[in-house]
């Protein structure tokens, strides 16, 4: 009867040995692509904040990358020192983008309050007219002073405004705004460009008050009255429109304010009747 053979077990497998490690590249990588794009940003001022962030994120990246390098857990030192200088790169260049951007912003708001500032302005001394030498201190424009017939108000910007006396009118028989009661009085405003630019009288807005009491004196329309000014006044000339208003019976004076557009301030004249 045959014995079967029995052979003694081999030699364990040493302990100890250490295990391969994967290299951990990823963060030098993200460093470079975001320095990359952040110099990029950092090119158009006005994405200077697009910039900084990412500059921000890559240095951050590249100083933890080439730690990973240092301890050998990573390979790509190059890398890693690369997206590191592109992300100081590209925050000097946030900064820079920054300046220039609050520079413009700032000039700009400057200009157009200086622009705002000149437009809105009072009218500048005014020309004494018709009632001038009756009235003492005559015409000045001035703010809280008013004018009175024939005056002319000057703006900074070239245009100047004239209103005329006061005088009777009668609306016709299919007149809106009049009644039976009261009187009307018929003025005529001037427009004059004296300035380099069209002017756009569209805008323009006359309103009056009437008696002591200073209420609204209503404007009256009919084939006559009552149209407005229409469109540009060319540099150099002028327009003129009539308009009539409805005054109470015992209304010893007439006060016209005159609004030339939006960004022009309005000019008061004090009429009597």
């Amino acid at each position: 009867m045959s014995q079967q053979m029995q052979f003694p077990p081999g030699p364990p497998a040493p302990m100890g040995a250490p295990a391969p490690q994967t290299a951990r590249n990823g963060l030098g990588v993200a460093a470079l692509v975001l320095g990359v794009i952040g110099v990029l940003s950092g090119l158009i001022p006005l994405l200077f904040w697009l910039a900084g962030t990412l500059g921000l994120l890559a240095l951050i990246f590249g100083l933890v990358g080439r730690s990973r390098v240092k301890r050998g857990q990573a390979t790509n030192k190059g890398v890693a020192l690369a997206g590191l200088l592109l992300g100081i790169a590209a925050m000097v260049a946030a900064v820079i983008g920054a300046v220039i951007t609050f520079t413009a912003v700032k000039g700009a708001v400057d200009e157009i309050n200086k622009s705002l500032e000149t437009s809105t302005a009072q009218p500048k001394t005014g020309t004494k007219g018709e009632d001038a030498a009756a009235t003492e201190g005559g015409a000045s424009g001035s703010e809280g002073e008013a004018l009175h017939a024939g005056d002319t108000a000057e703006y900074d910007s070239g245009l100047s405004v004239t209103v005329s006396k006061a005088t009777s009118y009668s609306p016709d028989d299919f007149a809106v705004g009049h009644k039976g009661s009261n009187k009307a009085y018929k003025i005529t405003v001037q427009l004059e460009n004296k300035g380099k630019e069209k002017f756009d009288s569209t805008l323009t807005l006359v309103e009056a008050r009437a008696g002591e009491d200073g209420k609204n004196a209503e404007q009256i329309f009919d084939g006559s009255v009552g149209k407005g000014f229409t469109g540009k006044i060319l540099p150099g000339k002028s327009a003129s429109v009539e308009f009539a208003f409805d005054a109470p019976a015992s209304a010893k004076n007439l006060d016209v304010e005159v609004a030339p557009g939006l960004e022009l301030d309005a000019a008061q004249w004090e009429l009597k009747l």
